[in-house]
């Protein structure tokens, strides 16, 4: 009930600021457009709606990640959190406090982006219900590296990390082109980060292949966790500091 009745009160500060929130979602569906349109003029499919729509659904994540750095990063230098730490809630209850509000914004991103795919002329299948559940799996990733962030950084150090994460996320992910086509060690590092296992996830479970999603599926849930745990340990030692 603490962490619920924090996150209520983190809600309604995301929702202080619209025009971030909407900058994040209006951007992945422009780009969702934008690239569907080259499609057109492409000699391969990486830009089909099948392999696009999946993929820029967990590059929208990203946008989570900066939406619950910055809001932890303002509560720390506005030293909202130095005075609610007299309360008794746990780390774990502030996290999840911060982490519950963002769920239903990444709900918003899948249905908008899979909504405009359809208006795109993706065809709809019923693997489009527990791809729903997939990727609510993969926003915690996200959501995780956003607790990351705003528990270590100040709310101007999450801007500049989030550039470079967005940077790394979109690059390493094999969104925009196939990890393959340049193979070797770039591949390899890719593939030891859990962004392209995301990204794999997400098209197999669109695509039905439920056999190729395990795999990857394990990868981001290894990642989440780490990433949480170190998030309550940084913000244990924030509160006994």
């Amino acid at each position: 009930m603490r962490a619920l009745t924090f996150a209520e009160r983190n809600r309604k500060e995301i929702l202080r600021d619209p025009m971030t929130l909407l900058f994040g979602m209006v951007l992945p569906l422009l780009m969702l457009w934008l690239f569907s349109m080259m499609a057109e003029n492409m000699p391969f499919d990486l830009f089909t709606l099948e392999k696009l729509a999946p993929a820029i659904i967990v590059f929208s994540f990203s946008f989570i990640t900066l939406f619950t750095g910055m809001l932890i990063g303002r509560d720390k230098s506005s030293s909202f959190l130095m005075r609610i730490f007299a309360s008794p809630m746990a780390a774990t209850d502030y996290l999840a406090g911060y982490a519950l509000p963002l769920l239903p914004i990444a709900f918003l991103q899948i249905t908008a982006c899979y909504g405009t795919a359809l208006l795109l002329g993706m065809p709809f299948t019923i693997d489009a219900i527990p791809a729903v559940g997939v990727l609510s799996i993969i926003s915690l990733l996200y959501i995780g590296f956003g607790l990351f962030f705003g528990t270590f950084f100040t709310d101007r150090q999450v801007g500049a990390m989030f550039a470079i994460f967005v940077n790394i996320t979109t690059w390493l992910s094999g969104t925009w082109f196939e990890l393959d086509m340049i193979g070797g060690t770039f591949q390899r590092v890719a593939y030891l980060l859990p962004f392209a296992h995301a990204v794999d996830a997400s098209r197999a479970i669109f695509a039905g292949d439920y056999g190729a999603v395990f795999i990857p599926m394990l990868w981001v849930m290894a990642y989440t966790a780490v990433i949480f745990g170190i998030a309550v340990w940084g913000f244990k030692k924030r509160m006994r500091g």
